[in-house]
């Protein structure tokens, strides 16, 4: 039987329509039951932190249980690498942070991108630096320190958490962009790193705010500059670097990406919620006691930034020849 055209284009028209009818419906009943937010750090940790505030705003607004799963090994690869292959329905989210994407960069074999095989949902939160030195360097300000470095080359030692650790890169990028020259000494972690920062065995770090917060209020350590664009409310004497480093920029952040394909509608739906909740000030005041600020992002911007992280930390891994292993 051969259709009449206009009863044919009715029909043509009604099937392309079909799916975006059944992601919109789809949106309009997520989630329906318990959605997994992944984080590849351990327990305890500033990520795994934020995963569980995340996930109990999400719940609280969304009335479904969000199960945060660590799964922390592998350069904190594995979860991502978990959320990349799950079916693309919004049931399988991953707690994404700069250190997934530095270390992604870092390891050739990864068998994903993160530009291209994740679907950016928003971002929660980023985590300034500060740069902070022994009080037996002879320094009150990044001008001081700069000058002091190139007159004593050999008598800086720079602590980090690790190799391309967030610290890390931030202090290579310093280094890049003041043309000083200081030793990387990496750690098995910020608190060794503190620790002997602390004894006067390192005499610099670029570390996250909430865990030197303690010791420079005590005149321990000896704070010179933050790494924000602008003044923080935490140590709100202290200067941007960028007053004296023109353009320099460095923190942590961590957001929340879906696999490839997931149905546009819902990556909406947990964006506008994640958003909501940003601008509760109990929330927001959260995150600030954890060394934070609240970073309400569209998923478009949330892209851009994962996109400029991997072009920015790109040139600095290549400037300062790092490697693992």
């Amino acid at each position: 039987m051969q259709l009449p055209r206009r009863q044919f284009l009715n029909l043509a028209a009604g099937a392309v329509a079909m799916p975006a009818l059944l992601h919109s419906a789809r949106a309009e009943t997520y989630p329906s039951r318990p959605v997994h937010l992944l984080v590849g750090f351990p327990p305890g940790g500033a990520a795994d932190i934020i995963a569980r505030l995340t996930g109990q705003m999400l719940s609280e607004r969304l009335g479904q249980t969000f199960v945060v799963e660590n799964r922390g090994s592998a350069a904190q690869q594995i979860a991502a690498e978990a959320v990349v292959s799950a079916p693309p329905d919004g049931y399988t989210l991953l707690l994404l942070a700069n250190p997934n994407v530095i270390n992604g960069m870092l390891n050739k074999s990864l068998s994903f991108s993160f530009t291209h095989d994740l679907a950016p949902v928003g971002g929660v939160d980023l985590n300034p630096l500060v740069l902070e030195v022994n009080p037996s360097v002879p320094v009150h300000s990044v001008p001081e320190l700069i000058a002091y470095a190139k007159a004593h080359p050999d008598k800086l030692n720079m602590a980090s958490g690790g190799v391309g650790s967030t610290p890390h890169l931030a202090g290579e990028l310093f280094k890049m962009m003041t043309g000083i020259d200081m030793l990387h000494v990496p750690y098995r972690g910020d608190a060794p790193a503190i620790t002997d920062l602390l004894a006067g065995q390192d005499q610099v770090m670029f570390d996250l705010i909430l865990l030197s917060l303690p010791h420079i209020r005590s005149g321990a350590l000896r704070g010179l500059a933050v790494t924000s664009a602008k003044r923080l409310p935490t140590l709100p004497d202290l200067p941007p670097v960028a007053d004296f480093v023109p353009g320099y920029e460095a923190f942590a952040w961590q957001g929340v990406a879906a696999p490839k394909n997931t149905p546009p509608a819902i990556v909406a739906k947990l964006n506008s919620e994640i958003n909501a909740a940003l601008a509760d000030a109990k929330i927001a005041s959260r995150i600030t006691d954890l060394g934070g600020v609240p970073m309400p992002m569209a998923p478009a911007a949330f892209g851009k930034l994962i996109a400029s992280e991997v072009e920015k930390w790109g040139k600095v891994i290549k400037f300062a020849n790092i490697k693992t292993g």
